[in-house]
């Protein structure tokens, strides 16, 4: 088969003639011959099958400059790129996925044809954050109040300021009314807050230099509890007899564990298991995740720095909050274990309650 038209060769390869000549000003699919009369553009046949990959990678939403690189690879390694570009979509949808559940859930809340009769409902909290047993000092923060309560993880020079000064700008929180329908916004506002009280704390300079915080908050309104997470800290649900961790880990390698790079076993003794990609900081991506629970009796919530989730196993967090029914000594006996694994880190908890109230 000799050279073919642009036009047989957009018809084979499913591209129109101006995506194929787009392709061509990009270096990404040039004609084989250009005649030099015309200017008519000649594909050989053999190009179809980069063609055809080329239409595929574009219905998946791919951007050109990562097409151009996919085709420039292996098939193994172009497979891992394609896969590597999903799981980010994947991600990407989820995190709307939330949101849209938040609008929709808050939304409700405010027909009243859609509010059910609720229960009267309270929370009893207890937070404890210590040192560990190698770190000189102490940089997270953990703080559990009425409405609030939350963990921060502080890293660089300036790292206890830091944690502390992203709490200390929530704390108006406690007295603070929360207009009916105001919610959203509320929590966008105290990402701001603590943002712009970390920016603060670090200045300018190379004092600056890795300062940093993690931040995850949840703000009590009566029957839910709002979430607002950046960083590595975790929030688990503890339901009935099971454990459920409701933040996602904002960590280089759990990206990567996302992408299917890297398999959730490899992922616990990763080199760079601590790297974040998602931090209040200056320069760093402060993007949060947030969600709206709805709170039952019983539920019990665990916030708790990565000083306790990387050196203490999930079944053993689990069996302590099953266990221990007092917020404050469940907190102590849970550092105690951060303790028993060698202390290696600054650890924090704040355990909280769902209660029926008494009417």
């Amino acid at each position: 088969m000799g050279l073919l038209t642009i036009g047989a060769f957009a018809k084979a390869s499913r591209l129109s003639p101006k995506a194929l000549r787009l392709y061509d000003e990009l270096g990404l699919l040039t004609p084989a011959r250009v005649d030099a009369v015309t200017g008519y553009r000649l594909y050989a046949p053999e190009q179809l099958d980069q063609a055809r990959l080329v239409a595929w990678l574009r219905r998946l939403g791919m951007p050109l400059a990562r097409i151009q690189h996919v085709c420039a690879l292996d098939a193994g390694p172009a497979g891992q790129e394609v896969r590597a570009f999903w799981a980010q979509v994947e991600a990407d949808t989820a995190a709307r996925r939330d949101l849209a559940t938040f609008l929709i859930d808050h939304l409700s809340r405010k027909d009243p044809a859609m509010s059910p009769t609720a229960k009267s409902l309270g929370i009893r909290y207890a937070a404890l954050s210590d040192k560990g047993l190698v770190r000189e000092s102490n940089q997270d923060t953990a703080y559990a109040g009425s409405r609030l309560l939350a963990v921060a993880d502080g890293c660089g020079s300036q790292g206890a300021p830091a944690s502390a000064a992203a709490i200390d700008a929530l704390r108006h929180l406690e007295s603070d009314s929360i207009p009916a329908g105001n919610l959203l916004n509320v929590l966008e506002d105290i990402v701001e807050q603590a943002k712009q009280a970390v920016d603060d704390v670090a200045g300018t300079g190379s004092a600056s230099e890795g300062t940093g915080t993690t931040l995850t908050a949840m703000l009590w309104t009566g029957s839910q509890l709002a979430l607002v997470h950046i960083g590595d800290s975790r929030v688990y649900l503890l339901r009935g007899e099971e454990l459920f961790q409701i933040t996602n880990d904002h960590t280089l390698v759990q990206s990567m564990v996302h992408e299917g790079r890297l398999s959730p076993e490899e992922a616990v003794s990763h080199p760079q298991r601590s790297i974040l990609v998602r931090a209040l900081g200056p320069g760093a991506d402060t993007t949060p995740d947030m969600r709206l629970h709805d709170a039952q009796a019983d539920d019990r919530y665990l916030l708790c720095s990565d000083g306790l989730s990387t050196v203490v196993a999930t079944g053993d967090i689990h069996r302590m909050l099953t266990e221990i029914s007092e917020p404050e000594q469940a907190v102590r006996e849970l550092i105690a274990l951060a303790h028993a694994s060698g202390g290696p880190d600054n650890v924090s908890c704040v355990v909280a309650d769902v209660i029926e109230l008494q009417q």
